[in-house]
């Protein structure tokens, strides 16, 4: 006779098997548990059902199907799991509820949005502390180079080679860390940013590279609101966007204007995709691709190569 263990003790087991294999799982591992004593609480016993899943997937009734969709995803995973230990247990199938993924068009900054963006933040409070440095610094770091946020607010002293001009990105993204080649003015902005920060902060216990005013790492959460401010300062808030813009956007507008100059110059984009991808941090070179297509202008640069590529034949 079968033993029935109770749902969130298997959802413990699966997540403790995944988080092993070194997948971190924070929000899966929140909504699987969710699931679980959803499923303990309404005294489901025996294997997953297709209706239970569907059913919790669809709780919150005012939600944005893609999230309904999201959910059953996650216990979809957890369902292919527990398959291989209780023959009896169903697998929802793909796509029952829609896409559960819905990638926006990115915010492409201007020179003159990303100069501005800069000029506002070097006007910061307080007029003489590090905050205002802090931040034009970061923000011109983003622009100039691409990187996640999170890599650069995790950036330490040791990670900037100011002889090479190389930064070390650890444990980014996937876990993967990789080496990012700098323009000799962005090494020049950073070394600045660094003299200034000793100055004004002679001991710390923190090895971050960017410090707040009470020598302490700098956060998402500060920089988000922050950025935020900045944004409704600059009235970007307010153009009628279905999405404003974001400090991530940053990273698609480094890509982006990289991608066109290469289209300008005839580059082979096939060739040039792959550098950019392993400078990006991106895993798959698909995912560096999807900024073509985004973007119009980069279609309409496409478009017209393409268009002289086939009149030549």
């Amino acid at each position: 006779m079968r033993i029935s263990q109770n749902m969130v003790k298997l959802v413990e087991d699966y997540l403790a098997c995944r988080r092993k294999l070194g997948f971190a799982l924070k929000i899966e591992g929140q909504e699987l548990l969710r699931f679980a004593n959803f499923a303990d609480q309404t005294g489901h016993r025996g294997p997953i059902t297709t209706e239970l899943a569907i059913r919790w997937a669809k709780l919150p009734k005012n939600a944005d199907p893609i999230y309904w969709a999201r959910r059953l995803d996650m216990v979809r995973r957890f369902t292919k799991h527990r398959a291989l230990f209780d023959p009896c247990t169903e697998i929802p199938p793909e796509g029952i509820l829609g896409s559960s993924y819905r990638r926006m068009p990115p915010y492409i900054y201007s020179n003159k949005e990303i100069a501005d963006l800069i000029l506002a933040a070097s006007k910061l409070g307080p007029a003489k502390g590090l905050r205002p440095h802090t931040y034009v610094t970061l923000f011109g770091l983003l622009a100039s180079t691409g990187l996640r946020i999170s890599e650069a607010l995790r950036l330490t002293r040791h990670d900037v080679d100011w002889e090479t001009g190389v930064l070390t990105v650890k444990a980014s993204k996937f876990k993967k860390s990789r080496l990012v080649p700098i323009h000799h003015t962005t090494t020049e902005a950073l070394a600045c940013y660094s003299n200034r920060r000793n100055q004004y902060h002679r001991v710390v216990s923190s090895d971050a590279f960017f410090l707040t005013e009470r020598a302490t790492s700098l956060k998402y959460g500060k920089t988000f609101m922050t950025f935020s401010s900045l944004r409704h300062q600059l009235g970007w808030d307010r153009k009628g966007l279905q999405k404003p813009p974001r400090i991530h956007d940053l990273r698609h507008s480094f890509a982006v204007r990289r991608l066109l100059y290469w289209y300008k110059q005839g580059a082979n984009i096939d060739q040039k995709i792959a550098a950019l991808a392993t400078y990006l941090g991106h895993i798959k070179v698909t995912d560096t691709y999807w900024y073509i297509t985004a973007v119009p202008e980069l279609l309409a640069v496409a478009a017209s190569r393409f268009e002289n590529f086939a009149n030549k034949k």
